[in-house]
């Protein structure tokens, strides 16, 4: 398993780590598997969707910030439970398709660890599955 450490810069933020997935692959030297993009954090999340236009990336916030917003009913008492609610909303975990020791992503695709209570320092893991080769059964 590698790390990779995020800081992030806003309450509410989505970083590419994109680049630093793939670098982990191809470091790895795995063709064929699985890549497992985890985050051990409980108000933040990691996400597959558009990089290329930024507005993409605001208006998901945007909009998670209207559906889950700041309310003194919650009874969390650190305060931070609408953070709580959105990171269940984007999941801690994805998995990649790795083919040709590349990530399998679509033109517009990046990984993004998604962050709903900073500025904080985040570890985002990521585990290289190698898959098996029916020779290696035998």
């Amino acid at each position: 398993m590698e790390t990779i450490r995020v800081r992030t810069k806003r309450i509410s933020d989505m970083v590419n780590i994109t680049g630093q997935v793939r670098e982990l692959i191809a470091k790895s030297g795995i063709a064929e598997g699985i890549a497992v993009v985890f985050v051990p954090h409980t108000t933040a999340g990691v996400t597959i969707n558009e990089n290329a236009d930024p507005d993409v990336v605001t208006d998901i916030l945007m909009k998670l910030d209207k559906i889950v917003m700041e309310d003194r009913e919650y009874r969390h008492f650190e305060g931070n439970s609408s953070a709580h609610i959105k990171a269940l909303m984007t999941g801690s975990s994805v998995t990649v398709i790795l083919s040709g020791g590349k990530a399998v992503l679509g033109t517009w695709q990046g990984i993004y660890l998604c962050e709903y209570d900073g500025p904080r320092d985040r570890k985002v893991h990521v585990k290289i599955i190698k898959a098996v080769d029916k020779s290696d059964l035998k």
